[in-house]
């Protein structure tokens, strides 16, 4: 996601108030689901998607958001998007995680670069640029590093689609070949119809705009859905059918592909024989 007596009580005040200014690193605001750099490799970061900002004296501490719709202050923190506040999941001294603001493109713009600055109180950040785009595909990994195990889980069962046993205290089965799974992405572009940033989408299916291309191994899936999730602010869902042929394993690649952007082939899922 620190007194000293009489006379040099002013000397230790400024290095203290300097401390807790924060600072956001420099190409420190990531996709939140992919952890891609923005600017790198044609990636960038997506409104209305989730991103995660790096830096150092954040906020005091860890803080998670515990209501929807997601407030754009927490803990005495709060994150702008070319001055309009962003909705925050959670602060911590090292990382935020927030929402870009669905408005942070110009209006027919497919890309841009975005002004963030985190507040900690009277304390500002110095701006940083990044690169935003209108999409910025990535999948959800239990690391939550941007490679591993995808967060993908079967939709018979609600077991997460990798091997058995493979996380502790979770229910875990390989994906089974012409059956669905549900997998969590982030950054799949505007849906339709629209939808409030920081609220979650239980009110109406929202569809993406743009429909992704889904591999398993290399072999296309057939989508079903792609949208948002009905219970994230932010968080998109793909429910797909694993093809029939689709190689066997206990870590097969799981990749998006969307507006010329592929996703990272280390992200799996595992599919039974």
């Amino acid at each position: 996601m620190r007194f000293v007596p009489g006379a040099i009580v002013c000397v230790t005040l400024l290095p203290l108030a300097v401390a807790q200014v924060p600072s956001v690193t420099e190409e420190g605001v990531l996709n939140a689901a992919s952890y891609v750099k923005a600017g790198n490799a044609g990636h960038a970061v997506a409104p209305g998607s989730l991103v995660a900002i790096f830096g150092s004296e954040l906020a005091d501490g860890l803080v998670v958001a515990d209501s929807v719709p997601l407030s754009t202050s927490l803990a005495n923190v709060s994150v702008t998007f070319n001055d309009t506040p962003a909705p925050i999941l959670f602060v911590s001294p090292g990382q935020i995680n927030t929402q870009l603001p669905s408005g942070t493109l110009a209006s027919g713009a497919d890309s841009g670069v975005a002004s963030v600055v985190v507040r900690r109180g009277s304390n500002a950040s110095q701006p940083r640029d990044v690169q935003v785009a209108r999409y910025s595909p990535g999948i959800f990994t239990l690391p939550g590093t941007g490679v591993g195990p995808a967060v993908a889980v079967n939709n018979d069962d609600g077991s997460l689609a990798q091997p058995e046993g493979s996380v502790p205290g979770v229910n875990a089965q390989p994906a089974r070949r012409g059956a669905a799974i549900i997998i969590y992405a982030n950054g799949l572009g505007p849906v339709d119809p629209p939808v409030q940033d920081g609220h979650a989408s239980l009110d109406a299916i929202r569809n993406a705009v743009v429909r992704p291309v889904v591999t398993v191994g290399g072999v296309e899936a057939q989508v079903l859905f792609a949208g948002l999730s009905p219970q994230f602010p932010g968080v998109n869902q793909i429910n797909i059918i694993v093809p029939s042929n689709a190689p066997a394993g206990s870590a097969v690649p799981l990749q998006i592909r969307l507006e010329g952007i592929t996703t990272s082939d280390q992200v799996t899922i595992a599919v039974r024989e």
